[in-house]
């Protein structure tokens, strides 16, 4: 794996990693939707295997590594866990899953209904974090960062990679960030080809926060998308890739976040989590102003919700 400080290294080790994990992962469809009289070009990463774009992480992981008896653990919010999961089983490989007390029932549910054992405790993130290297460390099993391994960051930038063969045209990327291995990858890929903005909700400005002060930082994480986007801390992989790469980082609130599943369901019938909304929250809030000619890519990264919180929009 390429060294950070070397970013020109990582579009080799990207595209290695897309024929690597190819067998395993979908080509995920783009669809353009009309915001304010503009074409919006929408990546619908959401209909990945394991509902986001962590599955292309988790199975590079696993293809990459040799995988010990104990298997494969992992701390999540849900999706990562998720994600984790189905690469184990797949690869028929035991997979142990840390997720914190704010982690969605409908998430824990469908990681034991994929086989996986399953530790709930801690309040966040980080404590789930604790545990699982805890857990680690007393049985050797391999772990599976949500962000923060090469392996990872190389799989999640074959999003950026895949998106540019499919839509070419695009001048800039709207991308949510938890713990930045997603936009990482993507601003690994990309190298200032297109512009890459990263979009936090208020809650959750873990990235936001280490670009002010210039190294990544612990923040507290709070809010709709706390489950998700909810690291304490910006990824030190990541991190030297943001600086160089990454164009803007914007914050959205809550609100703007609920009001972008609305808009996402009503107008186009796709049911994103709060995460999975975040981007597109820059552009219906006016975090983000694009220019008249600016030809605009939005990232929905995951749709691991109960369906039923849109009902009220379902007419």
């Amino acid at each position: 794996m390429p060294d950070t400080a070397d970013t020109f290294a990582w579009p080799a080790e990207i595209a290695a990693t897309a024929r690597r994990i190819a067998p395993h992962i979908r080509i995920t469809p783009c669809l353009d939707v009309t915001w304010e009289d503009r074409r919006i070009g929408l990546k619908l990463e959401y209909l990945q295997e394991s509902g986001t774009f962590k599955a292309r992480g988790a199975f590079n992981r696993l293809l990459s590594a040799r995988v010990p008896p104990a298997g494969v653990a992992a701390a999540s919010g849900g999706n990562h866990g998720i994600a984790v999961a189905l690469a184990a089983r797949r690869l028929n490989v035991p997979a142990h899953i840390f997720v914190p007390l704010i982690t969605p029932q409908a998430k824990r549910d469908r990681l034991q209904a994929m086989g996986a054992d399953v530790h709930v405790g801690g309040a966040a993130y980080a404590d789930a974090l604790a545990a699982c290297n805890a857990f680690r460390e007393a049985t050797g099993a391999i772990e599976s960062h949500a962000y923060d391994h090469p392996a990872t960051l190389a799989g999640q930038g074959t999003v950026a990679r895949e998106w540019q063969y499919q839509a070419p045209d695009l001048d800039t990327v709207l991308v949510a960030v938890g713990g930045g291995g997603l936009i990482g990858g993507m601003a690994a890929w990309y190298q200032g080809q297109v512009k890459v903005i990263a979009v936090e909700t208020e809650g959750c400005p873990t990235l936001h926060e280490a670009l002010a002060a210039g190294r990544p930082v612990d923040v507290e994480v709070s809010g709709i998308a706390a489950d998700s986007l909810g690291a304490r801390r910006a990824g030190s992989l990541m991190f030297p890739i943001a600086q160089r790469h990454i164009a803007h980082s914007l914050l959205v609130s809550d609100e703007a976040v609920r009001q972008a599943q609305q808009w996402l369901w009503r107008e186009a019938r796709i049911a994103a989590e709060p995460g999975g909304a975040t981007a597109f929250a820059a552009l219906l809030s006016g975090a983000y102003r694009p220019t008249p000619q600016e030809r605009i890519g939005v990232l929905v990264c995951g749709a691991n919700l109960d369906p039923s919180l849109l009902a009220q929009d379902a007419s």
